[in-house]
């Protein structure tokens, strides 16, 4: 077994895996679609919600709290058009609720 002596960076890693290129594209096009959304989401919400991931035509979006994806269920309409009208291929967004951990 070859072990490097120095770390590696991500250029590198994903230059020598294409698993992890592949991962990166996908978070990458995860975050971009967020941003593209940006301005349809409520700006008290915008902190509470993540880019998840992709899965073929789904997408994921992480959400802390339930009151904030009943908010959001009733943009995710608004939501698809828009990445559809900008040519992304998202047949369902799926809304998963983040639980924060209380400290006890």
């Amino acid at each position: 077994m070859n072990r490097r002596k120095t770390p590696y960076s991500i250029e590198e890693a994903t230059k020598e895996s294409p698993t992890l290129a592949k991962l990166i594209d996908l978070s990458r096009e995860s975050n971009a679609m967020l941003q593209s959304i940006q301005p349809f989401i409520p700006s008290t919400l915008r902190p509470a919600i993540k880019a998840g991931p992709v899965d073929g035509t789904t997408w994921c979006l992480i959400v802390e709290g339930n009151a904030a994806v009943a908010k959001l269920r009733q943009l995710l309409p608004r939501f698809q058009a828009h990445l559809l009208s900008t040519g992304k291929q998202v047949t369902d967004i799926r809304l998963k609720v983040h639980l924060a951990k209380k400290n006890i």
